[in-house]
């Protein structure tokens, strides 16, 4: 036990690695938009539709994702999704025209859609005490990914092309893929469960129907998918249009722009682990804390993002000041989110539901930059900001506190099927000794 206990830190480094490098990849292509469009010749309209064309292959491909993880050895599939990643990378790089371009870029998200893998084999490692931290720990790679593949698009680009930007973060692909495909232990479904953690065997639970059918119907599950949906509107208004906001209604230059935008990337960067730690040490306490936590962040994130735009534009100091207090809470529904599927799911099917979730969450993403854009042009960026942003979020603490009442059950009713399971596992290993005897 005390090797498992050693090994999960091991586990946890190749796979905040394997995200923190993939987020990098996924999101520097921001950086060279530029270079890109002058390369093909393009508009902004086409460069936009090769982002579109990623996130519905992506969207298509989680419900693929999650039945495989719940199947097969999710270590390996990892390992694939990372080959899967510098392979598809690579094939940017190379692309010779624009067309060609948008299928290789397409292609890459067939490995964006493969993070619930990752949640759902670290779930093996760490029990429930643990989960929201480390699932918060693995969050962190999304703005730390952010700001690495930034400094690449912005600096490295200028030495080596934005295809030999991409040459390297496609090796990255492969050595990660290596490293998981070698390094990286399968631990049996369910092995980190309390009821089950002390014991040297138990079997191979697998992906069922039956149990997928379930959980689907479990009511806290039916409410994150709802909430789910209308939570990633203001993630994607805000990431989408924020710093065209910045330039165009508050008048900041460039260098302005960087430093509140990285500011904020820090922010958020406090924010996923402390809004997991935070659901653990409540969730020790009460089944309802994880949503507790999530309520909370959400209702200071809107108080905290209206009281941010109506800052003076001549303020900068101020704006800066509430623009990170918004930033911390923002990432609180995040990790807990992720927990709480984990509290109420069976091991074999965790991948799936989480799969789900990430599906219609993709739909939400899809629509918000639209909406944003309509409304803006009707009125303002703020406006926009406010309109979509607090009627999501107060959306979503409807659907938390529905939770509330319902998260206590389906904790308990996890917990029940894994005392059940254990005395099965029980009565299994007792049989060989009984016969021996």
């Amino acid at each position: 036990m005390a090797n498992k206990s050693n090994y999960r830190w091991v586990a946890f480094v190749i796979l905040f690695l394997f995200m923190l490098l993939h987020q990098s990849d996924r999101l520097l292509i921001g950086s060279m938009t530029t270079a890109i469009m002058e390369d093909f010749g393009i508009n902004r309209a086409q460069m936009g539709a090769v982002s579109t064309v990623a996130l519905i292959v992506a969207a298509l491909f989680y419900p693929l994702w999650g039945y495989l993880y719940d199947r097969y050895a999710r270590s390996k599939l990892l390992a694939l999704a990372s080959f899967l990643w510098g392979a598809s990378t690579w094939l940017g790089a190379i692309a010779p025209t624009y067309p060609t371009f948008v299928v290789a870029r397409g292609s890459t998200g067939i490995d964006d859609s493969s993070y619930p893998g990752v949640y759902s084999l670290i779930s093996d490692y760490f029990g429930p005490r643990q989960r929201g931290k480390i699932i918060g720990l693995l969050q962190l790679t999304m703005p730390v990914g952010f700001l690495i593949g930034m400094l690449l698009g912005l600096f490295l680009s200028g030495a080596v092309g934005w295809r030999g930007v991409f040459y390297l973060t496609g090796i990255l692909g492969v050595v990660m893929a290596a490293v998981m495909y070698f390094g990286l232990r399968e631990p049996k479904r369910g092995s980190s469960e309390p009821e089950l953690a002390d014991m040297e065997q138990i079997s191979n639970y697998r992906f069922n129907w039956q149990a997928a059918r379930n959980q689907i119907k479990i009511p806290t599950q039916l409410i994150l998918f709802a909430q789910g949906f209308f939570g990633v509107f203001p993630w994607n208004v805000i990431t989408f249009w924020f710093v065209n906001y910045l330039q165009t209604e508050r008048g900041y230059a460039e260098s302005a722009v960087f430093v509140t935008m990285g500011v904020a990337v820090v922010a958020l960067a406090v924010g996923y682990p402390l809004g997991g730690a935070l659901g653990d040490f409540l969730f020790r306490r009460t089944p309802r804390g994880r949503v507790i936590v999530a309520i909370t962040g959400v209702v200071v994130g809107a108080i905290m993002l209206a009281v941010t735009l109506s800052v003076p534009l001549e303020n900068q100091g101020l704006f800066l000041a509430c623009l990170t207090i918004t930033a911390i809470f923002m990432p609180f529904p995040a990790p807990n989110m992720i927990s709480t599927v984990q509290d109420i799911a069976l091991p074999e099917v965790r991948s799936s539901s989480l799969s789900i979730q990430l599906l219609i969450e993709s739909s939400g993403a899809a629509l918000a930059p639209l909406l944003a854009g309509v409304i803006a042009d009707q009125s303002s960026l703020k406006t926009s900001f406010l309109v979509i942003c607090l009627t999501a979020w107060a959306l979503c603490a409807a659907f938390y506190l529905l939770a509330l009442f319902t998260v206590p059950k389906d904790t308990a009713r996890l917990r029940q099927q894994m005392r059940q399971r254990a005395e099965t596992e029980q009565q299994l290993q007792a049989e060989p000794a009984a016969s021996g005897d």
